[in-house]
């Protein structure tokens, strides 16, 4: 039986979040032709096998969240064993990461894998560590013709060399409203919306905490869809649905904590527009070279109806009810189905490139 290692935890800000995602999988797994191998990532780096029951894990109030992994190699107990990640080839057959964010999500786990030589779920290196960059992603998608709305890059270099000259070229170049975000960061971590100078500058700060590079955008009055992709090359997209928070914009809260956040699938939008919205989605994952999965944000703009492409993640939510596998039961992919598709996709792109002869 192969051995499937689920890799959670992390050093991101998103560390729960890749519990509550691992802990599905986990649970999907077990009724599978696969073995679940448990490999946890403390917030210092550190890895561990874990051997403890992770069944139900499903909130964020979970106590079981914080002991789950243990905080140093020191505290680890039979419910935990100390592992290098070198060693990780010993240990298991295919990797599937649920690692949302930084150190996981953008291409550092994907290059350890690669070294390793174990085949892996999801993107590869280049196309996991653009796609995390929401900068980078943008200049490819400008680049090839896909549409996304106006923005504008902020190093902390530069802010802080002078935050009044910083903020006179943000209020210039894109006016109020306006979002400020990490260029590196996932689940709305860091992210402030602006109505304001006077309050931009603790944006800023806010967003620099979590990466050295802010990306600025104008804030559209929009409905914001989302669409899954899978694939190696070619691209076949989900269901799209729509996400309707319940507070200002969908930040971590309205994400992860909020009963009011409303998720719609599918998205109730005129049949032109979901055919377009398909066609898009293929593009960006296309033109950004992804593997495996994927799913795509877009804001609909209401009153012109344009379609702006807003994001794209790698590793997304993955618990039974985040909104990729919701997207893709609603076109009649069941959430096991959907992990064997991912690892069917992995093997496929190791064996490709691993087919050929070395010296």
């Amino acid at each position: 039986m192969p051995r499937l290692g689920i890799i959670f935890g992390g050093r991101s800000g998103e560390h729960e979040i890749s519990i509550l995602s691992a802990a599905s999988v986990i649970e999907a797994v077990e009724k599978l032709e696969y073995e679940p191998v448990p490999i946890g990532i403390n917030k210092s780096g550190e890895w561990f096998a874990i051997h403890k029951a992770m069944a139900g894990i499903a909130s964020l109030d979970d106590g079981r969240l914080g002991a789950l992994i243990p905080k140093s190699a020191r505290e680890a107990d039979p419910g935990a064993e100390w592992i290098l990640p070198g060693e990780l080839h010993r240990r298991i057959d295919f990797a599937f990461p649920v690692l949302h964010g930084p150190y996981g999500e953008d291409g550092k786990i994907q290059g350890l894998f690669e070294m390793l030589g174990i085949p892996y779920s999801g993107c590869g290196v280049a196309a996991s560590a653009i796609c995390m960059d929401k900068l980078f992603t943008r200049d490819i998608w400008i680049r090839a013709g896909l549409p996304v709305c106006r923005h504008m890059a902020m190093p902390a270099r530069s802010f802080l060399a002078d935050p009044a000259a910083a903020i006179s070229a943000i209020s210039a170049g894109i006016g109020y409203p306006l979002f400020v975000k990490p260029a590196n960061m996932g689940s709305s971590v860091g992210i402030s919306r602006v109505k304001s100078a006077d309050a931009l500058k603790g944006a800023l700060e806010e967003a620099f905490r979590h990466d050295r590079r802010a990306i600025i955008e104008e804030a559209l009055d929009c409905r914001e869809l989302e669409i899954g992709a899978t694939g190696n090359g070619q691209a076949e997209v989900s269901a799209i649905g729509e996400i309707v928070p319940d507070a200002e914009f969908y930040d971590y809260d309205s994400k992860y904590r909020s009963a009011g956040t409303k998720l719609y699938i599918p998205a109730d939008i005129p049949d032109a527009t979901a055919h377009q919205l398909g066609i898009l989605a293929a593009g960006a994952y296309q033109a950004l070279n992804c593997e495996g999965f994927s799913r795509i944000d877009f804001f609909l703009e209401r009153g012109t109806g344009k379609l702006y492409l807003n994001e794209i993640n790698t590793i997304p939510g993955f618990t039974r009810f985040s909104m990729f596998p919701s997207l893709w039961r609603e076109k009649g992919v069941t959430y096991p189905e959907l992990i064997e598709r991912i690892i069917r996709l992995g093997n496929e792109r190791y064996n490709a490139e691993n087919s050929g002869q070395t010296d």
